[in-house]
């Protein structure tokens, strides 16, 4: 039994990394106006390198890795970091962030399966409930994000984004099924340096230096926020998460993207607050709560439905 305060820390890190890249939509729409995906991408992934790496600096890590882990890294680097990130910016050419923002809350199903098939993690009643009332709260606030009953139309943005989903799911089980012996830290850094090398041939070929002196000081701003927090701490974090709950429960977390996209298209867009996508907020929240806080009412587990026999 993990103890209460590792798990809690451990959920105060997926949450955090969830909020910022909720935030990432909004904040990667607004570039995209200036910049292509791929100069977005090599900004991104290179002011996150850097900061990761002033930070092992500052923290004294060692960067050392076994080259036994190499090649776990790349893979990790390419799935979570280039594939998953290209998918995204190129989504968000066609489709709006609150869209982008609740599609990929839809990964955690996804991880559990997986994780079921993989990793040989238990469905309990808790998880089914949890994901229940999520999906119901993610289709509350897209409700709520249209101003009319949920409808969807089949764009490649939307495949997109619906791949990205399964994307992260297999990167969420590969980073917990690895079981690289280094700190998330190390492993983020590395993660990112891949990420940069792997756009960087990009920049070159479309020239993409040259849109950079078109940004404006806001801008420049969502790009920095972009690469420090988002590919840099919220990665740091979710690998953290990690390290201490099991990879079905972390995604679990990726429920909460949605209120965090819809907060700061409220605050930064100036959008308006509909009360069914604050209650759509609220029942994610709680959804989280149920599958992570291993608990549920003894009436509720004594329902036959869901009775343990029913997940052997």
């Amino acid at each position: 039994m993990i103890p209460f305060g590792k798990t809690f820390t451990a959920s105060l890190y997926a949450t955090m990394a969830i909020s910022f890249w909720g935030i990432s939509f909004v904040s990667t729409k607004a570039v995209l106006y200036k910049l292509d995906p791929f100069t977005l991408l090599v900004m991104r992934f290179g002011i996150g390198a850097l900061f990761l790496f002033l930070l092992l600096l500052l923290t004294r890590e060692k960067f050392y890795i076994s080259i036994k882990y190499v090649p776990h890294l790349i893979v990790l680097g390419i799935l979570g970091v280039f594939v998953h990130q290209v998918l995204q910016a190129t989504a968000l050419l066609t489709i709006d962030a609150s869209s982008a923002g609740w599609l990929i809350s839809f990964s955690p199903i996804f991880t559990v399966l997986l994780s079921m098939i993989f990793l040989h993690e238990k469905m309990t009643p808790s998880k089914v409930i949890g994901m229940i009332l999520s999906v119901l709260g993610v289709l509350l606030i897209t409700s709520a994000r249209n101003g009319q009953p949920l409808s969807l139309t089949i764009n490649l943005g939307f495949l997109l984004m619906i791949l990205s989903t399964l994307n992260w799911a297999i990167y969420s089980i590969l980073l917990k099924g690895l079981r690289i012996p280094y700190p998330a830290l190390v492993v983020t850094f590395y993660m990112s340096l891949v990420g940069f090398i792997l756009t960087s041939p990009f920049l070159v070929r479309n020239k993409g230096w040259e849109s950079l002196k078109l940004l404006s000081l806001s801008e420049w701003a969502h790009l920095v926020f972009l690469g420090i927090f988002v590919s840099g701490i919220a990665y740091w974090y979710w690998g953290k998460a990690h390290e201490v709950m099991a990879a079905s429960k972390v995604s679990m977390f990726l429920y909460l993207e949605p209120l965090s996209t819809l907060i700061a298209a409220i605050v930064i867009l100036h959008e308006k607050i509909l009360v069914h996508g604050v209650l759509g907020g609220i029942i994610i929240i709680f959804g989280v709560i149920i599958v992570n806080g291993q608990w549920l009412p003894k009436l509720i587990e004594g329902f036959p439905l869901f009775k343990k026999n029913y997940y052997k």
